[in-house]
Order: C-alpha cells, then structure tokens, then sequence
C-alpha cells in the first residue's frame, strides 16, 4: 500500500492552527494525518481519535488533524473556535494545523501528496468526506491510506499503528 517515489511528508510546510510553524520533521515517530470537521456527522470520531493519540503518544505516535471546510462548509469556524470546540468538546491534546484544502488545485501540498497513495481497494484519488485518515512513517513515508468510515479504534488502524511503531 506504500506510495512509490513519495515525498517525505515531514519535510512539507504546514502551519499550526494557531498559525504558528509546525515543524512534522520534529515530530520522531509516525502520523496520523485526518482531515477534520467540527459539525459532521463524523465529528465523534475526534473522540476515538484523542483516545489513540494517548495511547500511543508515549510510544511515539502524533495524531495531526488538518481542519478542512471543501465537505459542506462542515468546518466554518475562525482558528479560534476550532480550537476551542475541539478542546472544550472533545478534549482534542493533538496538535491541529491551519485551516486546509484537501482536494482540487488549491490542495494543500501536504495532501496533494497524501493523495496520492491508494486505500486498501487501491483507490487513490481525492479526499473523499471528512475524516479521511493517513498513517505516515516515522521517515515520512505514507503506509496506509483509511477512508472515513473506518473509525481511528478499528482493528486494521490499530494494527498499523502498532507496526508503524
């Protein structure tokens, strides 16, 4: 499922919501990169994806949620509210980055490169809906690819992070 001739994610500049830098190569272990919203019916998932980002942060693992309004506006909010949502709704610790485009020519160059990388029926392509999911290396490289109907608890992610550690 790895993507050939990628491009280390690590080294593509993206900023943290806060609008401060956000370094990925600083960050040693692997990612899991989501694309995330605040008024989806997906939205839950934050719970789930804050649960694995504790369990396995001590070993390594950041969660990173890339907030993305290109579903249905179903992320309007300013930096701030996304920030305080997220924190006041659902506990979010991970770190989120700016506000990005997922899909089309203004992508993000972080997920014009993500995209790139096929699902587990060997679809590549465009973000499909919010909640789209990405396990990065912890040398960059893209591992897998789940789409966002598969929970951040279900037995195939948990298994991929477990490896990627």
């Amino acid at each position: 499922m790895t993507s050939t001739d990628s491009t280390n994610i690590k080294t593509i500049p993206v900023r943290a919501l806060d609008g401060g830098e956000l370094n990925l190569t600083n960050l040693n272990g692997p990612l899991l990169i989501v694309n995330v919203a605040s008024k989806c019916g997906l939205t839950p998932q934050y719970t789930a994806l804050e649960k694995l980002a504790e369990d396995y942060r001590d070993q390594g693992l950041t969660v990173l949620g890339a907030p993305c309004n290109q579903f249905m506006g179903q992320e309007p909010g300013s930096p701030e509210e996304i920030a305080e949502f997220c924190s006041a709704t659902y506990g979010v610790t991970f770190p989120l980055t700016e506000k990005l485009n997922v899909n089309g020519e203004d992508a993000h160059p972080l997920f014009a490169e993500l995209t790139k990388t096929p699902d587990t029926d060997g679809k590549a392509g465009d973000v499909e809906w919010n909640f789209e999911k990405f396990l990065v290396s912890k040398d960059g490289d893209v591992l897998a690819r789940f789409r966002p109907a598969t929970v951040p608890d279900a037995p195939e992610i948990i298994d991929a992070v477990e490896k990627a550690l």
